[in-house]
């Protein structure tokens, strides 16, 4: 029996280890995340859409799970013009992921922070042309670890980004 407790206790403690790995707030997400490119809902829609083009082109039918996530990632895309090129617009967010991968700020102390595929793509879903940033914090806890100045020029990257998106062609 001292077999079983012993067996349930070290369970218990390595399901909570588990736990305790994976929290968003401190960008530790588990093994699952390591060396993989987290894309945005925009990076998404743009593959989405030109895969589902080319099936069209093909005649073959879409599944109904690939529509209905299609119609998401859509819904909640706002980095979008129907006008602008889908090669231009392609560009335009990989060179806003790579400005925020390759985004680095040294803290007072000498520690040398950056952002997490993680957070880059949750950046890109969550931040509107008006976000702040006691709002992007708020929404991305993990930032908090950057200054507040480090935070606002994250935020610029991405308005201007935006900006260059929804403008284009107006």
């Amino acid at each position: 029996m001292a077999t079983n407790g012993s067996h349930a206790a070290s369970s218990a403690a390595a399901s909570s280890a588990v736990t305790a790995v994976e929290n968003a707030a401190e960008v530790a997400l588990g093994a699952d995340f390591e060396d993989v490119q987290i894309l945005s809902n925009a990076q998404v829609a743009v593959i989405l859409k030109m895969s589902s083009q080319g099936a069209l082109q093909r005649d073959e039918d879409l599944h109904d799970v690939y529509k209905k996530t299609q119609k998401y990632v859509e819904r909640f895309n706002t980095m979008k013009n129907a006008e602008k090129d889908q090669q231009e617009l392609v560009g335009e967010l990989d060179n806003l992921q790579g400005a925020l991968t390759s985004f680095r700020k040294e803290t007072e102390d000498g520690e040398d922070l950056e952002l997490h595929g993680f957070e880059v793509a949750a950046l890109m879903n969550l931040v509107a042309t008006d976000t702040m940033v006691e709002e992007a914090v708020a929404l991305i806890p993990s930032l908090g670890k950057f200054p507040e100045s480090a935070v606002d020029e994250i935020l610029d990257l991405i308005r201007n980004t935006q900006i260059r998106i929804v403008s284009y062609g107006s």
